[in-house]
């Protein structure tokens, strides 16, 4: 369990709370994503840190949720991550049903929080502001919140910053995942270079410990190109002369 104090910084934790709103296709999103099996990033830290200062409030998260799990990403001002975690969710999940940024100028005066324990003990939370961490189409993978101890209000600048910011939460989620793929395509790749001793009579290749390979087995064990065997139009004509020409012209396509 992390124990984050006020003003440090809590890294990636997860506990199971079970919600079926789009659980299989949001879990298939996030393992794509890698985020189940990652720790908290210094991209992501910094972005919580920003959302704190541009609202000036004292608790900043990235929450992301799927079917048996819900995750606190990173988040700034937190004590007891995992408790937090715990009543944080349903935040979350009403943040999620949103299009743009949710504001809930004094919580105990909003039905769905007013008996929430984050509201009624603890932090004692009175304002929260949170932006929907969305894919491009509709489905909700968490939220990136602000929170403090007293009601406020915020304007249309600041929750178009959240908003921004929440944004930049999904294109570093996106970089990340692209950039994996790509060095995990790198790792398969292998290439050819320099002089290929090769008989010139047989085609034979020498590899490296000086055996001489058929110039496929070689290619394929130094690429990742493969082969497919036919017959050139001088091979068909010399192997099958009965051929006509447009028999071998036909046959060599």
């Amino acid at each position: 369990m992390l124990k984050p104090t006020t003003g440090e910084t809590a890294e990636l934790i997860i506990v199971n709370i079970p919600t079926n709103k789009n659980g299989r296709q949001r879990l298939t999103t996030l393992h794509r994503y890698q985020i189940l099996d990652s720790v908290s990033e210094r991209t992501y830290e910094d972005i919580v840190k920003l959302a704190a200062h541009i609202i000036d409030a004292p608790i900043a998260a990235i929450l992301q949720v799927e079917n048996e799990h819900h995750l606190l990403k990173t988040a700034v001002g937190v004590r007891g991550a995992e408790s937090f975690l715990l009543n944080t969710h349903k935040f979350c999940d009403e943040t999620m049903s949103e299009p743009d940024v949710m504001v809930v100028e004094d919580t105990i005066c909003d039905e769905r929080f007013a008996l929430n324990p984050l509201v009624t003990s603890g932090p004692q939370i009175r304002f929260y502001a949170g932006a929907p961490l969305a894919m491009p189409d509709g489905l909700g993978l968490g939220s990136l919140c602000v929170m403090d101890t007293k009601p406020r209000r915020v304007g249309r600048r600041e929750k178009e910053m959240l908003q921004s910011l929440a944004r930049m939460v999904m294109t570093t989620m996106d970089l990340h995942r692209v950039s994996d793929a790509l060095a995990a395509e790198v790792m398969k790749v292998k290439n050819l270079s320099g002089l290929l001793p090769i008989c010139s009579g047989c085609k034979n290749i020498r590899n490296d410990g000086g055996y001489w390979q058929r110039v496929e087995c070689y290619v394929q064990e130094n690429s990742l190109a493969e082969f497919t065997h036919g017959m050139c139009p001088h091979c068909a004509k010399k192997y099958f002369p009965s051929l006509s020409a447009e028999e071998i012209a036909a046959a060599v396509k």
